[in-house]
């Protein structure tokens, strides 16, 4: 006899009867992994060896760690490193962050989502999400035992932008008090023109709404005009919530490190949440992100360089698919294709690259209710490898489109 039944909040973490009915997302994800008997390659991350991180980190950690009076700082994270963060931050930001009132360093930015979150939502709130948007904020969201409302992001002929009548909606009419997005957008890296970032603004300004925006990827901005943040509009700075880090930028994510820009109030929970879970970010590891967003502009233009020419050559691989949709978009390493014209079950394409192809993608059910008819590929990847990847999808998404009666890739 189980005498420790599963509590409830677990089940909200693994999404239930998202992938189908009766199946968990957790279980879903669980179920294509099984089905892996060899080799493959996971596109559901960065490859940080082809693209390892500067120079600069190992040897700030290495002189960090070779003094162990560091080994302990504040929950807040090491001052100096923090006063170093906040005049970068300033710069980045084009707000003013004060090091002890504004700044709190986290154990990467999915332990900044998870305080930040565990310090706004109470059971039963109304939260607005993004959808489709990273797969752990709903998962946490569930944990918390919020009522989630989710928002469309459309992408058409007028670029990336939210549905902002539902959006406005859930404010005026669901009594929303948080809104939770990421920008550029995880999984479809869309960028938010500056005319959506300010009806956000006004909006959450008009509704009084707390606005958490995940900016892990601001820096990994491919082409376009300069990124618009949201905190920097009028009357955000106090509103809102912003996360950063170099876990993707600067392949940086084995050392752990998140940072949150947001009001004092708000930081001083988030210090309450982080001091019961793991106390700090890492150490040693804080004092690599003294030189971060300060020194490495030339470096990061190089990456950035390599990360569209391997972008461009993704999309016209899959676009010799003639019913495959897919829309570059200016950030992040990552594509969205719409595979929906293949009408098949949500966890079926990924299983079938995973097989067939020796492929795994991440797939689009993780990401919101509306976005079971998409995957998520990272394309952060050793290029001559990548190229017979991109060959081997193509093939086994061709296969499987004349069996549902699609037209083939062209001879």
């Amino acid at each position: 006899m189980n005498t420790h039944p599963k509590p409830s909040r677990l089940t909200q973490l693994e999404v239930p009867d998202r992938a189908a009915p009766g199946l968990s997302a957790r279980d879903s994800d669980l179920d294509i992994i099984v089905q892996a008997s060899h080799d493959y390659l996971d596109t559901t991350h960065f490859d940080t060896v082809r693209y390892p991180p500067p120079d600069w980190a190992a040897q700030q950690f290495a002189v960090a760690a070779a003094d162990g009076a560091l080994a302990y700082t504040g929950y807040r994270g090491h001052t100096g490193v923090l006063k170093s963060v906040a005049n970068s931050l300033t710069e980045f930001l084009q707000v003013d962050v004060d090091p002890e009132r504004n700044a709190i360093l986290t154990p990467g930015t999915q332990a900044g989502l998870f305080c930040a979150l565990s310090s706004l939502v109470e059971p039963g709130d109304r939260v607005a999400l993004v959808d489709p948007e990273y797969l752990f904020s709903e998962r946490i969201l569930g944990f918390l035992g919020a009522d989630i409302g989710h928002v469309p992001l459309k992408i058409d002929a007028e670029g990336p932008h939210l549905d902002l009548d539902i959006l406005e909606k859930e404010f005026a009419e669901r009594g929303v008090r948080i809104l939770v997005f990421s920008h550029p957008n995880n999984p479809t890296g869309s960028v938010y023109s500056e005319s959506i970032i300010q009806r956000i603004a006004s909006l959450a300004n008009q509704y009084q709404v707390t606005v958490l925006v995940d900016e892990l990827y601001a820096r990994l901005i491919h082409d376009g005009p300069a990124f618009p943040h949201l905190t920097a509009q009028p009357g955000m700075s106090d509103r809102c919530v912003t996360l950063l880090g170099p876990s993707k930028t600067e392949s940086l994510s084995g050392f752990c490190l998140g940072v949150v820009v947001a009001s004092p109030e708000i930081i001083a929970r988030m210090e309450n949440v982080l001091s019961v879970t793991a106390m700090r970010a890492p150490a040693y590891a804080q004092h690599i992100l003294v030189p971060w967003l300060r020194d490495d502009h030339d470096w990061l233009n190089f990456r950035l360089k390599s990360f569209t020419k391997t972008r461009d050559a993704t999309v016209m691989s899959l676009r010799r698919l003639p019913w495959l949709k897919v829309h570059p978009q200016e950030g992040t390493a990552y594509l969205w294709p719409d595979v929906s014209a293949l009408e098949l079950p949500p966890a079926a394409v990924a299983e079938t690259l995973l097989t067939e192809a020796s492929v795994l993608v991440s797939p689009g059910y993780q990401f919101g209710p509306g976005s079971a008819g998409h995957f998520r590929i990272c394309y952060a990847r050793d290029e001559s490898i990548w190229e017979k990847a991109l060959d081997n999808i193509v093939a086994t998404l061709d296969k499987i489109a004349i069996k549902q009666g699609l037209p083939g890739v062209p001879s």
